[in-house]
């Protein structure tokens, strides 16, 4: 099992950047191979996937937040990052983090079984 909690969410103004931050706590290692994505939700929509990183480094992005976002991974701290800038307000939302063991998972949240809480982001116009 492994645990997330995620921060850094707040409201910014249009063009502007936020970091969000998912700690991970558990038994992460290089092997087995592991995949970590972010995701967001707005009220009356499905969530949907935002960015993802795998164990040997492939990224995946949503065509709506390319060139914006970048997610990484500090393995050491057990930490994975979402750089958010020149945000809009179509990123407002809920961001959750998301865990799950094998590479290439992409950005279907069927295919992660380990959540976070989540950390609003609000972006003003």
């Amino acid at each position: 099992q492994v645990q997330l909690v995620e921060s850094g969410g707040g409201s910014v103004q249009a063009g502007g950047s936020l970091r969000l931050s998912c700690a991970a706590s558990g038994r992460i290692y290089s092997d087995p191979p592991y995949s970590m994505a972010w995701f967001r939700q707005t009220p009356g929509k499905e969530r949907e996937g935002v960015a993802e990183l795998d164990t040997y480094g492939h990224t995946k992005y949503a065509d709506s937040v390319k060139g914006r976002f970048t997610i990484s991974w500090d393995h050491g701290e057990k930490i994975q990052y979402l750089q958010m800038d020149s945000l809009e307000p179509g990123d407002t939302g809920m961001y959750y983090c998301a865990f799950d063991w094998g590479h290439l998972r992409g950005l279907r949240s069927g295919s992660y079984s380990n959540w976070g809480q989540g950390t609003q982001v609000t972006v003003a116009s």
